[in-house]
Protein backbone atom coordinates (compact mmCIF):
# COMPACT_ATOMS: atom_id res chain seq x y z
CA UNK A 1 0.00 0.00 0.00
CA UNK A 2 1.63 3.54 -0.91
CA UNK A 3 2.77 5.55 1.64
CA UNK A 4 2.08 9.33 1.38
CA UNK A 5 4.98 10.94 2.57
CA UNK A 6 5.30 14.48 4.38
CA UNK A 7 6.55 17.13 1.56
CA UNK A 8 5.79 19.63 -0.60
CA UNK A 9 6.33 17.23 -3.90
CA UNK A 10 3.37 14.90 -2.56
CA UNK A 11 5.96 11.91 -3.03
CA UNK A 12 4.51 8.21 -2.11
CA UNK A 13 6.83 5.53 -1.00
CA UNK A 14 5.99 1.57 -1.37
CA UNK A 15 8.36 -1.04 0.53
CA UNK A 16 9.16 -3.57 -1.65
CA UNK A 17 11.01 -5.70 0.64
CA UNK A 18 11.95 -6.42 4.10
CA UNK A 19 15.38 -8.32 5.32
CA UNK A 20 16.39 -9.63 8.26
CA UNK A 21 19.61 -11.17 9.32
CA UNK A 22 21.16 -12.53 12.41
CA UNK A 23 24.79 -12.02 14.07
CA UNK A 24 25.23 -15.12 16.53
CA UNK A 25 27.07 -13.47 19.79
CA UNK A 26 28.08 -15.18 22.99
CA UNK A 27 24.94 -13.81 24.55
CA UNK A 28 22.55 -15.67 21.43
CA UNK A 29 21.72 -13.78 18.43
CA UNK A 30 20.89 -10.59 17.68
CA UNK A 31 18.60 -9.30 14.55
CA UNK A 32 19.14 -6.34 12.02
CA UNK A 33 16.75 -5.60 9.48
CA UNK A 34 16.70 -3.83 5.85
CA UNK A 35 14.23 -2.36 3.48
CA UNK A 36 13.60 -1.32 -0.39
CA UNK A 37 11.97 1.37 -0.83
CA UNK A 38 10.69 2.69 -4.04
CA UNK A 39 9.43 6.42 -3.88
CA UNK A 40 8.29 8.30 -6.66
CA UNK A 41 5.32 11.22 -7.72
CA UNK A 42 3.57 8.81 -9.95
CA UNK A 43 4.51 12.34 -12.93
CA UNK A 44 7.79 11.00 -13.96
CA UNK A 45 9.95 11.02 -10.72
CA UNK A 46 11.06 8.08 -9.10
CA UNK A 47 13.96 6.80 -6.44
CA UNK A 48 15.25 3.22 -5.42
CA UNK A 49 16.04 3.31 -0.97
CA UNK A 50 18.11 0.82 1.13
CA UNK A 51 18.53 0.96 4.63
CA UNK A 52 19.51 -1.02 7.49
CA UNK A 53 18.58 -0.73 11.31
CA UNK A 54 17.96 -2.71 14.39
CA UNK A 55 14.55 -2.20 13.80
CA UNK A 56 11.68 -2.16 11.10
CA UNK A 57 10.68 1.09 11.21
CA UNK A 58 14.12 2.69 11.58
CA UNK A 59 15.40 0.77 8.26
CA UNK A 60 12.35 2.01 6.12
CA UNK A 61 12.78 5.40 7.27
CA UNK A 62 16.25 5.48 6.40
CA UNK A 63 15.42 3.74 2.98
CA UNK A 64 13.16 6.37 2.09
CA UNK A 65 15.86 9.41 2.94
CA UNK A 66 18.00 7.76 0.50
CA UNK A 67 15.05 6.90 -1.94
CA UNK A 68 14.21 11.04 -2.01
CA UNK A 69 17.56 12.15 -1.99
CA UNK A 70 17.71 10.02 -5.42
CA UNK A 71 15.25 10.94 -7.34
CA UNK A 72 15.26 10.75 -11.05
CA UNK A 73 13.11 12.53 -13.88
CA UNK A 74 11.57 9.53 -16.21
CA UNK A 75 10.58 10.24 -19.84
CA UNK A 76 6.67 9.07 -20.61
CA UNK A 77 4.13 9.16 -22.88
CA UNK A 78 0.89 9.22 -22.53
CA UNK A 79 1.10 7.02 -19.76
CA UNK A 80 3.30 4.36 -21.25
CA UNK A 81 7.09 4.33 -22.44
CA UNK A 82 7.89 6.14 -25.95
CA UNK A 83 9.58 2.70 -27.17
CA UNK A 84 10.74 -0.26 -25.97
CA UNK A 85 14.00 -0.64 -24.02
CA UNK A 86 15.78 -3.20 -22.06
CA UNK A 87 17.28 -2.76 -18.59
CA UNK A 88 20.42 -5.03 -17.35
CA UNK A 89 21.69 -5.05 -13.48
CA UNK A 90 24.07 -7.84 -12.29
CA UNK A 91 22.20 -10.82 -12.89
CA UNK A 92 19.07 -9.52 -13.83
CA UNK A 93 17.02 -8.40 -17.24
CA UNK A 94 14.20 -7.03 -18.11
CA UNK A 95 12.37 -5.94 -20.88
CA UNK A 96 10.19 -3.29 -20.97
CA UNK A 97 7.31 -2.88 -23.77
CA UNK A 98 4.70 -0.18 -24.21
CA UNK A 99 1.07 -0.86 -24.78
CA UNK A 100 -2.16 0.59 -25.09
CA UNK A 101 -4.17 2.23 -23.41
CA UNK A 102 -6.55 0.13 -21.41
CA UNK A 103 -3.73 -2.54 -20.85
CA UNK A 104 -2.82 -2.03 -17.28
CA UNK A 105 0.48 -2.13 -16.01
CA UNK A 106 1.24 -6.34 -16.61
CA UNK A 107 4.31 -7.12 -14.20
CA UNK A 108 5.51 -8.68 -10.94
CA UNK A 109 5.65 -7.13 -7.65
CA UNK A 110 9.32 -5.69 -7.78
CA UNK A 111 8.83 -4.14 -11.33
CA UNK A 112 5.17 -3.23 -10.87
CA UNK A 113 6.09 -0.95 -7.57
CA UNK A 114 8.93 0.83 -9.67
CA UNK A 115 6.77 1.46 -12.71
CA UNK A 116 3.56 2.71 -10.82
CA UNK A 117 5.62 4.75 -8.75
CA UNK A 118 7.17 6.77 -12.11
CA UNK A 119 3.83 6.96 -13.46
CA UNK A 120 3.23 3.91 -16.28
CA UNK A 121 -0.20 2.86 -16.76
CA UNK A 122 0.23 0.68 -19.65
CA UNK A 123 3.01 -1.26 -19.99
CA UNK A 124 3.72 -5.14 -20.80
CA UNK A 125 7.24 -6.51 -18.93
CA UNK A 126 9.26 -9.77 -19.21
CA UNK A 127 12.11 -10.71 -16.63
CA UNK A 128 15.16 -12.99 -17.52
CA UNK A 129 17.77 -14.59 -15.52
CA UNK A 130 17.68 -13.45 -11.49
CA UNK A 131 14.58 -12.38 -9.98
CA UNK A 132 16.10 -11.03 -6.74
CA UNK A 133 14.48 -8.03 -5.76
CA UNK A 134 17.53 -5.74 -5.07
CA UNK A 135 18.75 -6.47 -8.63
CA UNK A 136 15.19 -6.80 -10.59
CA UNK A 137 14.20 -3.10 -9.18
CA UNK A 138 17.74 -1.74 -10.08
CA UNK A 139 17.53 -3.09 -13.68
CA UNK A 140 14.05 -1.61 -14.17
CA UNK A 141 15.25 1.73 -13.11
CA UNK A 142 17.98 1.36 -15.49
CA UNK A 143 16.19 0.80 -18.25
CA UNK A 144 13.76 3.95 -17.54
CA UNK A 145 16.37 6.27 -17.50
CA UNK A 146 17.42 5.66 -20.74
CA UNK A 147 14.01 6.01 -22.44
CA UNK A 148 14.10 8.89 -24.84
CA UNK A 149 11.14 10.71 -26.69
CA UNK A 150 10.65 11.37 -30.29
CA UNK A 151 11.09 14.66 -30.03
CA UNK A 152 14.74 14.51 -28.01
CA UNK A 153 15.72 12.03 -31.06
CA UNK A 154 15.08 14.29 -33.40
CA UNK A 155 16.30 17.77 -32.15
CA UNK A 156 19.83 15.46 -30.89
CA UNK A 157 20.07 14.10 -35.23
CA UNK A 158 18.62 17.11 -36.47
CA UNK A 159 16.19 15.32 -38.42
CA UNK A 160 12.73 14.93 -38.93
CA UNK A 161 10.96 11.17 -37.21
CA UNK A 162 7.92 10.23 -38.84
CA UNK A 163 4.98 9.04 -36.56
CA UNK A 164 6.14 6.05 -34.70
CA UNK A 165 4.34 2.87 -33.98
CA UNK A 166 3.92 3.88 -29.97
CA UNK A 167 2.12 6.74 -31.61
CA UNK A 168 -0.36 4.84 -33.66
CA UNK A 169 -0.64 2.31 -30.89
CA UNK A 170 -1.76 5.47 -28.47
CA UNK A 171 -4.17 6.86 -31.22
CA UNK A 172 -6.30 3.76 -31.72
CA UNK A 173 -6.84 3.04 -28.01
CA UNK A 174 -8.03 6.67 -28.01
CA UNK A 175 -10.81 6.16 -30.48
CA UNK A 176 -12.23 2.98 -29.23
CA UNK A 177 -12.04 4.52 -25.25
CA UNK A 178 -15.67 5.50 -24.37
CA UNK A 179 -16.22 9.12 -23.02
CA UNK A 180 -17.37 9.01 -19.50
CA UNK A 181 -19.82 11.53 -18.99
CA UNK A 182 -20.32 13.91 -15.95
CA UNK A 183 -24.09 13.44 -15.23
CA UNK A 184 -23.97 11.14 -12.02
CA UNK A 185 -25.24 7.39 -12.83
CA UNK A 186 -28.90 6.81 -11.98
CA UNK A 187 -29.57 3.61 -9.71
CA UNK A 188 -31.63 0.77 -12.03
CA UNK A 189 -34.65 -0.42 -10.77
CA UNK A 190 -35.19 -3.31 -8.67
CA UNK A 191 -38.36 -5.46 -9.17
CA UNK A 192 -40.21 -6.24 -5.78
CA UNK A 193 -41.74 -9.31 -5.21
CA UNK A 194 -45.05 -9.37 -3.10
CA UNK A 195 -44.39 -12.91 -1.91
CA UNK A 196 -40.67 -11.86 -0.71
CA UNK A 197 -39.93 -10.81 2.24
CA UNK A 198 -42.28 -8.30 4.35
CA UNK A 199 -44.26 -9.94 7.50
CA UNK A 200 -46.28 -12.61 5.77
CA UNK A 201 -46.69 -15.83 6.94
CA UNK A 202 -44.34 -18.34 5.32
CA UNK A 203 -43.40 -15.74 2.52
CA UNK A 204 -39.71 -16.09 1.50
CA UNK A 205 -37.48 -15.10 3.81
CA UNK A 206 -40.28 -13.08 5.59
CA UNK A 207 -42.29 -12.99 9.14
CA UNK A 208 -41.51 -14.75 12.29
CA UNK A 209 -42.50 -17.63 10.60
CA UNK A 210 -40.70 -16.87 7.50
CA UNK A 211 -40.81 -20.54 5.56
CA UNK A 212 -37.84 -21.34 3.63
CA UNK A 213 -34.44 -19.56 2.81
CA UNK A 214 -32.04 -20.96 -0.16
CA UNK A 215 -28.29 -20.46 -0.64
CA UNK A 216 -26.43 -21.59 -3.70
CA UNK A 217 -22.99 -23.08 -2.87
CA UNK A 218 -20.99 -24.13 -5.57
CA UNK A 219 -20.69 -27.81 -5.87
CA UNK A 220 -18.13 -29.07 -8.61
CA UNK A 221 -17.83 -28.21 -11.95
CA UNK A 222 -20.87 -26.52 -13.23
CA UNK A 223 -23.07 -27.27 -10.73
CA UNK A 224 -24.13 -25.43 -8.10
CA UNK A 225 -25.79 -27.28 -5.07
CA UNK A 226 -28.77 -25.64 -2.96
CA UNK A 227 -29.04 -25.66 0.85
CA UNK A 228 -31.84 -25.48 2.00
CA UNK A 229 -32.63 -24.27 5.44
CA UNK A 230 -35.81 -25.00 7.57
CA UNK A 231 -36.62 -22.95 10.64
CA UNK A 232 -37.59 -25.17 13.35
CA UNK A 233 -40.73 -24.10 15.36
CA UNK A 234 -40.76 -22.77 18.19
CA UNK A 235 -41.00 -24.86 21.61
CA UNK A 236 -44.42 -24.56 23.26
CA UNK A 237 -44.54 -23.93 27.37
CA UNK A 238 -45.72 -27.37 29.32
CA UNK A 239 -49.06 -25.85 30.18
CA UNK A 240 -49.68 -25.15 26.27
CA UNK A 241 -48.37 -28.20 25.40
CA UNK A 242 -51.24 -30.20 27.51
CA UNK A 243 -54.02 -27.66 26.43
CA UNK A 244 -53.01 -28.62 22.71
CA UNK A 245 -52.79 -32.09 23.16
CA UNK A 246 -56.04 -32.31 24.30
CA UNK A 247 -57.14 -30.26 21.94
CA UNK A 248 -55.78 -32.49 18.84
CA UNK A 249 -57.65 -35.49 21.14
CA UNK A 250 -60.37 -36.91 19.68
CA UNK A 251 -63.68 -36.14 21.06
CA UNK A 252 -64.54 -39.83 22.82
CA UNK A 253 -61.16 -39.88 24.05
CA UNK A 254 -60.51 -36.62 25.59
CA UNK A 255 -59.73 -37.36 29.31
CA UNK A 256 -62.36 -35.87 31.38
CA UNK A 257 -60.75 -33.66 34.45
CA UNK A 258 -62.10 -33.17 38.56
CA UNK A 259 -62.19 -29.64 37.36
CA UNK A 260 -63.90 -29.90 34.10
CA UNK A 261 -65.92 -32.42 36.20
CA UNK A 262 -66.98 -29.42 38.11
CA UNK A 263 -67.77 -26.66 36.00
CA UNK A 264 -69.74 -29.02 33.62
CA UNK A 265 -73.35 -28.28 34.33
CA UNK A 266 -75.49 -31.22 35.48
CA UNK A 267 -78.27 -32.15 33.17
CA UNK A 268 -81.38 -34.92 33.76
CA UNK A 269 -81.92 -37.05 31.11
CA UNK A 270 -85.74 -36.60 29.79
CA UNK A 271 -87.66 -39.75 29.79
CA UNK A 272 -88.30 -40.90 26.16
CA UNK A 273 -91.48 -41.13 24.74
CA UNK A 274 -92.76 -43.20 21.86
CA UNK A 275 -93.20 -41.38 18.60
CA UNK A 276 -96.24 -41.08 17.55
CA UNK A 277 -96.76 -43.09 13.71
CA UNK A 278 -98.33 -41.30 11.17
CA UNK A 279 -101.60 -43.12 9.88
CA UNK A 280 -101.07 -45.03 7.06
CA UNK A 281 -102.42 -43.84 3.45
CA UNK A 282 -105.62 -45.74 2.37
CA UNK A 283 -104.38 -48.48 -0.64
CA UNK A 284 -105.85 -46.78 -3.80
CA UNK A 285 -109.33 -48.66 -4.88
CA UNK A 286 -110.13 -49.67 -1.84
CA UNK A 287 -113.32 -47.51 -0.16
CA UNK A 288 -112.82 -44.81 2.48
CA UNK A 289 -113.24 -45.66 6.19
CA UNK A 290 -116.27 -43.21 7.74
CA UNK A 291 -116.10 -43.24 11.25
CA UNK A 292 -119.83 -43.33 12.71
CA UNK A 293 -120.51 -41.57 15.98
CA UNK A 294 -122.49 -43.69 18.18
CA UNK A 295 -125.82 -42.63 19.14
CA UNK A 296 -126.63 -41.22 22.59
CA UNK A 297 -129.34 -43.41 24.39
CA UNK A 298 -131.08 -42.29 27.38
CA UNK A 299 -131.10 -44.55 30.48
Amino acid sequence: MPELLEDTQALESTTVGIFRTATVVKGGRRFSFAALVVVGDRRGSVGIGYGKGRGVPVAIEKAQKAARKNLVRIELKDGTLPHQIEGRFGASMIRLIPAGPGTGVIAGGTARAVLEMVGVQDCLTKAYGSTNKKNLSKAVLDGLTRLRTKEQVASHRGVEIESTAVDEMIAMGKRFTTATSSAPKQAAPVAKDENEGGGKRGGKGGGRKGGRRSESTPGGRGVTATVTQIKPKPKAKPAEAEAQKQDDAPAEEKPVTEAVAQQAPVTEAAPKTPEAKAPEAPAAGAPEATETEPEKTQD
